[in-house]
C-alpha cells in the first residue's frame, strides 16, 4: 500500500484515477479547489472513509504540509479549456504552469519521489506525421493550453533529473466518459436538449480525432507506471483510430432517440481558435510495453454518450 496524493482528484479524469487507487487499497488524499470537480464524484469513497479530501487551491499556501510521507503524486489539476485559453491565457498560465511548479517544489522539499502527470496531444500542434509518435518534432502548440502543458513537461523533466525524482508524463487524446463536464459530447447534448430540431456544429464538422474511454485511459496510465521505470517516461495514450465530428453528432442524435435533426455548421476547418482539425496519436510505445486499447473511438463515444444521458 502506498500513500498517494491526487491533485484535481474531484474532477473528471482525477476522480477515475482515485477510483482505481482506492480499489487497489492505497491510502489516498485528494487536493481540489472544486472549481471544476465536485465532491459528488468522490461521494462513495467519502462516505466509507476510504480517502481524505482537502479543498485547497494550489496557487495558495498550506496544502504543502500534506506532502510529507507521500509516495507518489498524481498531478491532474489543471485548467483544461482549450477554447477559453484564447481569451483568458493568464488563467492557463497560472493554473497549469505555476501550479505545476508549486507542486514540484512541494515534492522537492518533502522528498516525494514520484510524479504522474496528465499532459495532452495539443503539445504537438498541427503535426505533419499522423499517427504522431512521442519522438515527433518540432513541438509547436497552437493553443495557450497546449503551450502551458508543454511548459509543465519541461519543468517535470528538469526536476526529475535535478532532484532524483521519477516522472510519468501522459499525452492524452480526447478522453471521454462518465463525469465529463466539457467537450463536444457535453456541448451537443446540451444544445439538443435546448433545441431537438437543430444542432449547431462548430467548424465544418470534418474535424477528425482520436477518442478514448476514461476507464481505458486510467488502465493505460497505471500500466505505464508499473512497467516503465526511466527517470522520465513519456507516453501517448489514445485509440488506434479516429472519428469525425459529424459522426459523433449522429451517435448522440441516435442515442437521444431524435429524428430529423438539421445540422448547422459555423464554417471553417477549425471549431475554435487553437483547434487541431486532425489528430491521432501513435500508441506504439505503449504497445511495446504490453498495453493497447480494447475499444475504438466510436465505441468510446457511444459509451460516453450513454453515461452522460444516464
Amino acid at each position: 500500500m502506498m500513500f498517494c496524493i491526487v491533485t484535481g482528484g474531484a474532477g473528471f479524469i482525477g476522480s477515475h484515477i482515485v477510483d482505481a487507487l482506492v480499489a487497489d487499497g492505497h491510502d489516498v488524499l485528494v487536493l481540489d479547489n472544486c472549481s471544476a470537480g465536485t465532491r459528488e464524484n468522490l461521494a462513495r469513497h467519502l462516505e466509507d472513509g476510504r480517502l481524505t479530501f482537502c479543498e485547497e487551491n494550489l496557487l495558495h499556501d498550506g496544502w504543502q504540509q500534506h506532502f510529507a510521507g507521500a509516495d507518489r503524486i498524481y498531478h491532474i489539476a489543471a485548467d483544461p479549456d482549450v477554447r477559453q485559453s484564447a481569451f483568458a491565457p493568464e488563467t492557463q498560465v497560472n493554473n497549469n504552469i505555476l501550479a505545476t511548479y508549486r507542486v514540484l517544489e512541494a515534492m522537492r522539499v518533502a522528498g516525494v519521489p514520484e510524479l504522474v502527470f496528465t499532459s495532452t496531444s495539443t503539445v504537438y500542434g498541427e503535426a505533419a506525421t499522423i499517427p504522431t509518435p512521442e519522438t515527433y518534432t518540432p513541438l509547436e502548440p497552437i493553443s495557450v493550453y497546449g503551450a502551458s502543458k508543454l511548459a509543465c513537461e519541461a519543468l517535470i523533466s528538469s526536476y526529475c533529473h535535478s532532484f532524483g525524482m521519477r516522472g510519468w508524463v501522459y499525452r492524452f487524446a480526447n478522453i471521454i466518459g462518465e463525469r465529463s463536464g466539457h467537450g463536444v459530447i457535453t456541448d451537443f447534448i446540451r444544445k439538443l436538449r435546448e433545441n431537438p430540431q437543430e444542432l449547431e456544429i462548430l467548424g465544418d464538422g470534418r474535424q477528425t480525432k482520436s477518442y478514448l474511454d476514461v476507464g481505458e485511459c486510467v488502465r493505460a496510465l497505471e500500466f505505464g507506471v508499473a512497467h516503465a521505470r526511466d527517470t522520465v517516461n513519456t507516453f501517448n495514450i489514445g485509440s488506434e483510430d479516429w472519428i469525425d465530428v459529424v459522426s459523433i453528432a449522429d451517435i448522440i442524435v441516435e442515442e437521444m432517440g431524435l429524428a430529423g435533426v438539421q445540422y448547422r455548421f459555423t464554417g471553417g476547418s477549425r471549431g475554435w481558435v487553437g483547434d487541431v482539425p486532425k489528430m491521432q496519436l501513435s500508441i506504439e510505445k505503449m504497445k511495446s510495453i504490453g498495453w493497447k486499447p480494447e475499444i475504438t473511438s466510436s465505441e468510446s463515444v457511444r459509451r460516453a454518450v450513454r453515461a452522460m444521458l444516464a
